[in-house]
């Protein structure tokens, strides 16, 4: 039984919107256009999808069973239709990387010589790098320590040394090194949540190894580099960049002793094909 991309995409904008009303205007069709459609692929799986109220509607588990795998195959469908016709019309393939702030742009940087295609590069948050590589619109992300999103396959790049950075007029700026136990009982600045992020809590866990619980606090300024997270505040921040002054000089980068690791992760979408990422992928492997 063949399944209508058509009826799923309906689907996916009434789930995202949470209304029927919202979805049709979204699409372009009338509300009762779109309430037949979604009517139709029900009865084509054979079982309710959505429960529908005064209120709006919830999908119900067979409903969010099928989004999950409704968005995987529209990212693959559209992921076949443009390297067809980008073969048809001789068109050079272009790598599409996402990489999230926690990657900065210079890590991403020094990985592209080793693409040997042409290559185009944006930042975007974490939940934005899973929705455009289920999407199709992205190629290749690059993050840290994120669980990859059912659809999408993940491999380690490289693991990376673990420094520390603080303001310039921070207590800590005078050395040019700590231990993980100096920390204890400062504020540590994270760019996501604790329980939220698979970074922070891999962050979070080295602390808990070195024997205490971080105090941490989630940087109001989301998207910079994670070094300038400290700039102007008396916290500290993880990261990767090399030991010594950063930021203009307003932030100074401590060598973390004993050295520890952090992971450089790719994510793409399964059953996708790209000649430009296989060739990245094994580059840096």
């Amino acid at each position: 039984m063949g399944l209508d991309l058509y009826k799923l995409d309906h689907l996916v904008a009434v789930a995202e919107e949470g209304s029927f009303t919202r979805a049709a205007a979204r699409l372009h069709m009338s509300q009762q256009a779109l309430s037949t459609s979604v009517r139709s692929l029900e009865r084509q799986v054979g079982v309710d999808l959505m429960a529908r109220g005064s209120s709006g509607v919830t999908l119900l588990p067979a409903g969010e069973a099928l989004l999950a795998d409704a968005r995987v195959l529209h990212g693959v469908a559209r992921s076949a239709v443009q390297r067809a016709r980008r073969i048809g019309r001789g068109e050079r393939e272009t790598l599409r990387i996402g990489h999230t702030p926690a990657v900065t742009g210079d890590e991403v940087t020094a990985l592209l010589p080793a693409a040997g295609h042409d290559t185009r590069v944006n930042q975007r948050y974490p939940d934005e790098l899973t929705r455009e590589l289920l999407s199709g619109e992205l190629d290749l992300g690059l993050c840290r320590a994120m669980p990859p999103a059912r659809g999408l396959a993940r491999t380690l790049v490289v693991r990376q040394r673990l420094h520390v950075a603080v303001a310039e007029a921070h207590p800590l700026a005078a050395r040019t090194q700590v231990q993980l136990s100096d920390l204890a009982e400062q504020e540590i600045i994270v760019w996501g949540e604790p329980g939220r992020s698979g970074y922070t809590d891999l962050l979070v866990g080295l602390c808990r190894g070195a024997g205490f619980e971080p105090h941490t606090r989630r940087n109001p300024v989301q998207g910079t580099p994670p070094v300038t997270a400290v700039a102007g505040t008396d916290g500290v921040a993880f990261v990767t960049a090399a030991p010594g002054p950063a930021a203009g000089g307003g932030v100074r980068v401590l060598e973390l002793v004993p050295p520890a690791r952090v992971p450089l992760h790719a994510l793409w979408p399964q059953h996708t094909a790209s000649d430009a990422r296989d060739a990245f992928l094994e580059s840096v492997s």
